[in-house]
């Protein structure tokens, strides 16, 4: 057996499964779930990982799930551990076709396409025997709440205790469930840009925005709009002059800086006759650095609470964890491409540049090398009702094929790529001051 063999009989075994696959990732399409509420997706799964025969996992940071499929030739003491992403929660998108009708929910975001992918990868090395040839353990991972909504509700999860972070990834690490990881993997859907379809097939590397969150609370005092009004605190009037204020700083931004800042509005008021008394808003501030951000942060801070300064309204900002920017690891992109290019065709394959978005691989990124491999296949663009999967081999077949290439590129021969990367890596953080980064931000 050689490496490009080990690939070639991979390959097949997810080919065989491909109607599976596919069955899958429309299965998910169909069933959108929210974050930390994914128990569906997490059963289906789990479904999968039981039917494989790997030892897993479950109900970890509320829903998630970790399988391991470990190497038989890795050293004693094991050798490094590759893990494969998928996310399980979808967006609020209630206009899309496919969405819950009870919830709003919808796969927008092409999550189901990381889910099939990363089953089948596992699939493919199962089926092929693969972990006979690896120096070291490929991890299966279904992650949950990568998308950073419903924040009061998610806030109130973190009241009652049962999380720390809104977002899923940051939770596993606080929880140490990254801690056996030492490179992690995923992919992405490319959308239309502009109105027009990608100009490739896959694309490696990239960096994104990073961010933080906020809750902003205005209150004020009720009164009869028609009868009284001068005798209330109008709520929404110091709401609105808080969002000018927030429009009024945005020629303050740089635009090298990338500055992203997107409210909404989840309450503006009880009764149309009462004088709007509790007023709630949620935001994202971005940037490409977290000195963009928190600079950025400060001036939202500070025109906020001039909107309540100026009617004599009351506001709660509350500044909540959000995601780090995502870094770029160059060799495991070379990999990616490597891998995309035998599938796709060269032509078919070109780089991924700087991203406004976010996710919370951006922190993971910041403690390990990580990689995305994004894949176009999808129509529309990202998070609206227009988004649809054209082409599902391409976005949960072949991409498959091409993470699991990438897989045995690391753990081949003793693992020596994989540990050649990780011992080059030098991580902004560890573990600890990572999370005491945060702790400090957000006092």
């Amino acid at each position: 057996m050689d490496k490009r063999a080990l690939k070639e009989q991979v390959w097949q075994a997810i080919d065989r499964r491909a109607d599976e696959i596919i069955a899958f990732g429309r299965d998910i399409f169909a069933h959108p779930e929210l974050g930390y509420k994914e128990t569906r997706t997490a059963a289906k799964v789990e479904e999968k990982f039981a039917a494989l025969g790997l030892n897993y996992q479950k109900g970890l940071a509320l829903t998630g799930l970790k399988a391991r499929i470990k190497g038989k030739k890795a050293a004693v003491g094991g050798g490094p551990s590759v893990c494969v992403l998928g996310e399980l929660d979808s967006v609020l998108c209630p206009g899309h076709p496919h969405a819950d009708p009870q919830t709003g929910a919808a796969h927008s975001c092409v999550h189901n396409g990381q889910l099939a992918m990363m089953l089948g990868v596992g699939m493919g090395l199962v089926d092929a025997g693969a972990a006979e040839y690896f120096g070291g353990d490929a991890v299966l991972i279904a992650v949950p709440a990568e998308e950073y909504v419903e924040i009061e509700y998610r806030s109130k999860l973190r009241k009652e205790g049962k999380i720390a972070f809104l977002g899923g990834k940051q939770e596993w690490i606080l929880r140490g469930l990254m801690d056996d990881i030492d490179i992690s993997l995923m992919i992405h859907a490319m959308f239309d840009e502009g109105g027009k379809p990608p100009k490739v097939k896959m694309g490696y590397g990239g960096t994104t925005n990073g961010f933080i969150g906020k809750f902003v609370r205005y209150q004020g005092k009720e009164a009869h709009s028609g009868g009284a009004p001068h005798a209330g605190v109008n709520a929404l009037n110091a709401a609105m002059l808080g969002l000018m204020g927030i429009h009024a700083q945005r020629e303050t931004l740089k635009d090298d800086d990338t500055v992203r800042i997107h409210p909404i509005m989840t309450k503006g008021g009880d009764l149309v006759n009462i004088v709007p008394a509790d007023v709630r808003l949620e935001m994202y501030v971005r940037g490409k650095s977290m000195e963009a951000i928190i600079d950025a942060a400060g001036k939202v801070d500070r025109a906020l609470k001039a909107g309540a300064m100026a009617v004599g309204a009351e506001v709660e900002v509350e500044t909540l964890p959000g995601y780090l920017p995502k870094l770029d690891e160059p060799k495991l992109d070379a990999l990616l491409r490597t891998n995309a290019e035998a599938l796709v065709g060269p032509a078919a394959v070109g780089p991924r540049g700087h991203t406004t978005a976010s996710g919370d691989l951006g922190d993971i990124s910041h403690l390990m090398p990580v990689a995305t491999l994004s894949v176009a296949g999808v129509r529309g663009e990202g998070h609206s009702e227009n988004v649809r999967i054209e082409d599902e081999v391409l976005q949960y077949v072949t991409s498959a094929k091409a993470m699991a290439g990438v897989v045995i590129d690391l753990l081949w021969d003793d693992a020596a790529v994989a540990k050649e990367i990780v011992a080059g890596y030098r991580p902004l953080y560890t573990k600890q001051t990572y999370l005491r980064m945060w702790e400090e931000l957000l006092r």
